[in-house]
């Protein structure tokens, strides 16, 4: 294999090392090795079986992410098993590491620390805006008063709004205070591994020290204990002689803990005992900051206006504008050019379209429709049947089912309709269409209004 298609193998895993916490990608990214790259597909290998099953039932989809990231563009990549592979890596394991001509420096990649903390999550580096002022504000007072002020202190919100870089905050401010605090950082799915092989090994004596004499304990996904009965029972304990010695814990989760239905009420009570606050989505101006924020520490000489269209564009979480900025700049860096909106645009094709389908709804389309034929949007709900509102509700009945992923039910229940309503409006516009110009014109007009107030939406 050569250098360049080395290189972006070695890239990808600096992009996972920095989205994984440290015990995740040493246990099941580390292992992996890249056989070979040839055009757009990629060879990757493991040890063994069990490593194979595991990687493609659980983390086989970011690391094809990590891959187009840097790549730029979407390979095929299949995972063998190849022993073989690792007797030749621990070979040249001895031999010296050519240097990366990649200039960019990657701020997301995480140095070893006693604490299993990413250093560049602090305080300093977290943008603060309208939708996580709250939130931020509850993190600083738990980072400076650990125990006395929030206890436990429980964050939510949404994949990828920076509730791990928040609680990894609180736990990097302790220790530059206080450097030999005994301050632990953890995933739920580590914690769940740990206790399993505790189990196993009969060490579970062990296990609960670990976690019982420390000073912090951070546990982000924690909704990953619902419906784990005996592992609940296990964190009841251990959470109890924590908060008994005032000892602070920082939780974060998708939900709320009265939404996680497999969870014991004991538990839902003790995640409330303190503050329980949500991170929302970042606003347009938030967005443009961080992303400005970013571009300054990849050292990036990239125009602000195009900043502004990516904070507008990628509204979804901050993780998917960061890796949007990401794989902007590694473009950047491997080709030397300039890049603009059209270049952007290309780039990020697959985002792009993601985000705008994801803002397209059914009402969306139905005041779409609406607007372009001097209607009220409840005209197409409501039960008059002249033709000057039947076609415009079957034109938004089609639209509906070919621009949504919504089922012909959903859909007719958002047109107070039956399923059968929805799929006879759906197969006369589209046989219709076919021969019919000025049909096709009205369809297609539509599509654009629509796609442009999903834009609007986004930003």
């Amino acid at each position: 294999m050569n250098r360049d298609s080395s290189k972006i193998w070695e890239e990808a895993c600096k992009q996972l090392k920095g989205i994984l916490s440290g015990d995740i990608y040493d246990r099941w990214i580390a292992v992996i090795q890249c056989l070979d790259i040839n055009g757009r597909t990629m060879r990757l290998a493991v040890a063994n079986d069990f490593y194979k099953d595991w990687l493609e039932e659980n983390y086989f989809p970011m690391i094809r992410k990590a891959v187009m990231v840097v790549s730029g563009e979407e390979m095929d990549i299949s995972l063998e098993v190849d022993s073989t592979a690792f007797d030749s890596a621990r070979e040249e394991a001895s031999a010296p590491e050519p240097a990366s001509s990649l200039s960019i420096p990657n701020p997301f990649e995480k140095k070893k620390t006693n604490h299993n903390l990413n250093p560049n999550y602090t305080f300093d580096s977290y943008v603060v805006g309208s939708a996580n002022q709250f939130a931020h504000a509850a993190a600083m007072a738990a980072a400076n008063s650990p125990s006395r002020t929030y206890n436990p202190l429980f964050i939510y919100g949404g994949v990828g709004l920076g509730k791990t870089h928040l609680m990894q905050a609180i736990g990097n401010h302790i220790i530059s205070k206080k450097p030999r605090a005994k301050v632990c950082y953890i995933t739920c799915e580590t914690f769940t591994n740990e206790y399993i092989e505790a189990l196993q090994n009969n060490n579970v004596s062990n296990f609960r020290k670990k976690y019982r004499k420390i000073d912090m304990l951070m546990i982000d996904d924690i909704q990953f204990l619902d419906g784990k009965q005996r592992l609940q029972e296990e964190f009841f304990h251990t959470f109890n002689t924590l908060f008994e010695s005032h000892k602070q814990i920082v939780l974060t989760s998708d939900r709320t803990p009265s939404e996680m239905a497999g969870l014991a009420p004991r538990l839902i009570s003790r995640f409330e005992w303190g503050l329980v606050t949500e991170l929302g989505k970042p606003d347009v101006e938030t967005r443009t900051a961080i992303l400005r924020k970013k571009a300054e520490l990849l050292n990036l000489n990239i125009d602000h206006e195009l900043l502004d269209y990516l904070a507008q564009r990628v509204s979804s979480n901050v993780r998917s504008l960061e890796g949007a900025l990401i794989r902007v700049a590694t473009f950047m860096s491997l080709t030397n050019q300039k890049v603009d909106i059209q270049k952007v645009e290309e780039l990020l094709h697959d985002l792009l379209d993601k985000e705008s389908a994801a803002a397209i709804s059914v009402d969306l389309i139905q005041r779409t429709v609406a607007e372009h034929f001097d209607l009220r949007p409840q005209d197409l709900t409501s039960k008059k049947r002249s033709k000057d509102i039947a076609w415009p509700r079957q034109i938004a009945m089609h639209l509906s089912r070919t621009m949504t992923s919504q089922s012909f039910p959903v859909i007719g229940e958002q047109f107070s309709r039956n399923h059968a309503t929805i799929l006879y409006a759906h197969d006369q516009v589209s046989e219709k269409a076919k021969d019919d110009r000025g049909l096709q014109q009205t369809l297609s007009i539509l599509k654009d209004k629509i796609n442009k107030n999903a834009s609007k939406a986004l930003s």
